[in-house]
């Protein structure tokens, strides 16, 4: 219904208002492509080859070696309640869902590489690896 008065509208009303605005919409576009087109020219493209390339790539992993990389050794995890969180004290004991001497998830980058044992080396905390996950199962694991 049109707000000004009770009349319905039909839908040849509506047809032809669209009809109207497009027609007025092209002809908007045209005068427009008239007045600003800029003159046509042929696009010239150097040739591209890797023969004169001056810069040549190595096949080789060395230029990603210095990248930092975030290791993470993971004990376990466990969900906890916002307001045991804040009764949380000194001394205080979560518990975790990993079991003692269940090997320790290694990640890298948040992504899991490999499996070990903690170890004290001189009174710090280190891992040894006992199982390196492979491409195929990291890819398996990222499907899931």
């Amino acid at each position: 219904m049109d707000d000004n008065n009770d009349t319905p509208i039909s839908e040849d009303d509506w047809g032809a208002a669209i009809a109207e605005q497009e027609k007025a919409d092209a002809t908007a576009a045209a005068n427009a492509a008239a007045n600003f087109a800029p003159a046509a020219s042929t696009a010239k493209f150097q040739e591209f080859s890797g023969k004169s390339s001056p810069v040549e790539t190595h096949n080789d992993i060395d230029f990603i070696l210095d990248i930092p990389v975030q290791l993470t050794v993971e004990l376990g995890r466990t969900k906890i309640a916002i307001k045991n969180l804040l009764q949380l004290a000194q001394g205080s004991v979560v518990e975790l869902d990993g079991l003692a001497g269940e090997p320790m998830d290694v990640l890298v980058n948040g992504c899991l590489i490999a499996q070990g044992e903690v170890v004290v080396v001189n009174d710090k905390f280190g891992i040894r690896l006992t199982d390196i996950v492979t491409p195929a199962e990291r890819i398996r694991k990222l499907n899931k």
